[in-house]
């Protein structure tokens, strides 16, 4: 993957914004070389997660200690485990820009990922993210497997659709291949116009379906595109319906320090659709014969 109001809240505020069900419990930040501490008010929507999309790409890393080494200016690790949107972090390993040389080197990537883990940042670690993602484009899913195999539990990886398979089938897709201890993000594909809430919605169903919530998270796209392309922040108006949409999965916000400031949070707060009960579906739960995640 890769604004006009503004205003501070008392903690007795907060707390009062907070008195309903979180707007995100999740925020994701891609390090790179302008976005290297990020800051942000994503706790005011009652994020609490941080997904660190990588900790070394290409030939940059951003922990000391790590090999090759490119950090000019590492992040203030120390400040952002202080932080009240990051009191969880699920850390990233190795990724690429590119996507098809990434895949291309999957096997590589995990092998530098493998020591990444023992120059872990000092942030309370819930878990490692691959940050090689995957569709149903990629076909060579042994060599993926084997790939996250090799890593640390527990392990995350985010998935995509833009083939368009439908919500059932792209998720019985997931199941031929995923092992059964990897969780799974679900891009919500509404950045760039790919679905609607309500759709991106019924894919999350179908992999909970699959996997339980437990191994499923939802990435909110909070970006659109310009019109001379590139992205821009979405507008509040823009968000608001895929946070309704996601009630009951935890939603990370992607991403954080480039596309959600402290203006689209006033906004987030202030929406009519932040107080809308009942807008999400239930979440299925899966059977019990697949709650492995292997097909049987």
């Amino acid at each position: 993957m890769a604004l006009a109001l503004s205003g501070s809240l008392t903690g007795g505020a907060v707390a009062q914004e907070l008195a309903g069900e979180p707007l995100a419990q999740g925020v994701v930040w891609q390090p790179d070389a302008l976005h290297k501490n990020p800051r942000g008010t994503w706790d005011r929507l009652g994020v609490s997660n941080l997904l660190v999309q990588w900790t070394a790409v290409d030939d940059a890393t951003f922990v000391s200690g790590a090999r090759p080494s490119a950090v000019a200016h590492a992040p203030d690790w120390s400040r952002i485990a202080a932080e009240p949107w990051a009191r969880n972090v699920i850390v990233g390993l190795a990724g690429a820009f590119d996507e098809t040389w990434a895949r291309a080197h999957v096997e590589e990537l995990a092998e530098r990922s493998r020591n990444l883990v023992s120059v872990r940042p000092p942030v309370n670690v819930e878990g490692w993210y691959f940050p090689v993602e995957v569709d149903p484009t990629w076909k060579d899913m042994a060599r993926l497997k084997r790939a996250l195999d090799r890593l640390p539990r527990p392990l995350w990886i985010s998935v995509y659709d833009h083939s368009e398979l439908g919500a059932q089938q792209f998720a019985d897709w997931v199941a031929r291949w995923l092992p059964a201890d990897v969780g799974v993000f679900w891009q919500d594909g509404c950045g760039a116009f790919k679905r609607d809430p309500g759709t991106a919605r019924a894919y999350a169903n179908a992999l909970a379906g699959r996997f339980g919530t437990e191994r499923v998270r939802v990435i909110a796209e909070a970006f659109r595109p310009k019109r001379r392309g590139g992205f821009r922040p979405a507008t509040a108006y823009e968000l608001a319906p895929q946070l309704a949409h996601y009630q009951g999965f935890k939603v990370y916000l992607f991403d954080g320090p480039h596309y959600v400031s402290p203006t689209l949070v006033d906004g987030l707060l202030k929406h009519p659709l932040r107080n809308t009960p009942g807008l999400a579906l239930e979440v299925p739960q899966p059977p019990a014969k697949i709650g492995s995640g292997q097909d049987s």
